[in-house]
């Protein structure tokens, strides 16, 4: 193939972006909003990017497509139908753009994630001819599912799955078996119905696997609305600042704060997150601090629990973690944390009083304490908690558990019974984040840090009747 097609992955938000090129020149699809990446692969091999392409205006990140475009004099290129604050080129179902000799992109309308989203074909030359090498297909046909129809209100989610099926088959029957499929969502990210069954495929492989060609209509869209779940609360933000034109990004060191200056902070009700990882923040932290660990999707969720606008305040080990966490938050639009100290939790306090611990336990130790033969140093529990959201807890969940899905923790902390709360979710990641809420709300917590699949075989009772 001459066309050569580079994938950069931001597994944090669960998206891919890509970088098309003939050898010359290359077509930017969805870039993120942190650009020297895809600046870095251009130069690397040594194209010049004249084309930056969205499929649809982007509901889970802020773009980089528009400072991508000023800064490499690219073309810009949005659907004509969707109504923006800046200049691009409009493009309209059907329309051909002629990127070089050997490359070309078809537009072909295929509404479904959104109203007005479009999937782009890539052409190759093939002698006097062109060939489809594949076609990036954004938020409407994904790896073995589809994007979700309800980001732009309840009221549209069943006229646009209706509208991603019939995109899916005209799409199908555009393109030969062979032709690649590469999409933007599915990798982790919200926008998608369920997540990719695959790390590729083509045409021809989803039509053999996907549901959208294996269901009639009605029954996929039944199907498709039955299983969404919740999507973030930052998600509002992301379409207007997408709408708007997003400014270019400071990724420049941020102000250093002081012990007392960290505590003013969390007395005055501001976020500050302790970004390493949950075993460390368990040893020790800053009391009213919350964890939400780099090893784990900590933007989604700090943008997801925070109310917008709160100054956000990091802590870190390093400062090149502190650095990691900016490039994670202005994905989504937090754009400059309020303040940052990297070191250990001794050097963030004045007195090592203000220091905590968080208790920790796995499944097994919930099966003997609830059995009535607790490990030493555990309190029994009076309330297990499962933060994790509907669609798992349906699937399954422990027998009497109380189910306060994490998004929601910080507004029904009062609705979780007295006691000592042991809390886990699917991994324990999402359970450090709402055990940390809690015991800052004056709970006593024990955090289950451990798998969920590995419950049952622990011994601990299940409920599926759901």
């Amino acid at each position: 193939m001459t066309v050569q097609v580079s994938v950069i992955t931001t597994s944090s938000l669960g998206d891919r972006s890509y970088l098309a090129t003939d050898g010359r020149v290359a077509v930017v699809v969805d870039p993120q909003r942190d650009i020297d990446r895809v600046l870095y692969l251009a130069g690397a091999a040594g194209v010049r990017i004249t084309h930056v392409v969205e499929t649809h205006l982007h509901n889970d990140y802020v773009s980089g497509g528009l400072d991508l475009a000023r800064l490499t004099g690219a073309r810009y290129l949005v659907a004509a139908d969707d109504e923006v604050g800046f200049d691009r080129v409009p493009v309209r179902d059907g329309d051909v753009i002629e990127v070089s000799e050997a490359l070309r992109l078809r537009a072909v309308a295929t509404p479904g994630h959104t109203f007005h989203h479009l999937s782009y074909v890539l052409d190759e030359a093939t002698g006097a001819d062109w060939t489809p090498a594949g076609v990036f297909t954004g938020g409407s046909l994904l790896f073995g599912t589809t994007g979700r129809t309800d980001l732009l209100g309840a009221e549209h989610a069943h006229e646009l799955a209706q509208r991603q099926h019939t995109s899916a088959k005209r799409l199908a029957d555009l393109l030969p078996d062979g032709a690649q499929v590469w999409p933007t969502h599915g990798f982790g990210s919200f926008c998608s119905a369920s997540q990719a069954d695959a790390p590729d495929s083509t045409i021809g492989r989803e039509k053999q696997v996907n549901p959208v060609f294996r269901l009639a209509t009605t029954d996929f869209v039944t199907e498709t609305l039955a299983g969404l779940d919740a999507y973030p609360a930052y998600y509002a933000h992301m379409g207007l600042a997408n709408t708007a034109g997003p400014a270019p990004v400071d990724l420049t060191p941020v102000t250093r704060a002081d012990a007392t200056q960290l505590r003013e902070r969390i007395a005055a009700g501001e976020w500050v997150v302790d970004l390493r990882h949950r075993k460390a923040y368990a040893v020790s932290h800053l009391a009213g601090t919350v964890s939400l660990g780099l090893d784990g999707p900590m933007s989604t969720w700090l943008g997801w629990l925070i109310d917008w606008g709160t100054p956000v305040t990091l802590l870190a080990e390093t400062p090149e973690q502190v650095a990691d966490a900016q490039r994670e938050l202005v994905r989504i639009g937090i754009d400059r944390p309020a303040a940052q100290a990297t070191g250990t939790p001794r050097q963030w306090v004045d007195n090592p009083s203000e220091l905590r611990e968080l208790l920790v336990a796995d499944f097994p130790a919930l099966a003997a304490a609830q059995a009535g033969n607790p490990p030493a140093g555990l309190p029994a529990p009076q309330v297990v908690l499962d933060v994790r959201l509907g669609n798992e807890w349906r699937d399954g969940h422990v027998d009497g558990a109380v189910h306060v899905p994490l998004p929601e923790l910080p507004r029904r902390t009062a609705d979780i019974p007295p006691g000592t709360v042991w809390v886990h979710c699917g991994s324990g990641y999402r359970a450090a984040v709402a055990a940390s809420l809690l015991a800052n709300a004056g709970r006593d917590v024990v955090l289950i840090n451990d798998l969920f699949d590995h419950a049952e075989q622990a011994g601990v009772r299940l409920n599926r009747s759901a």
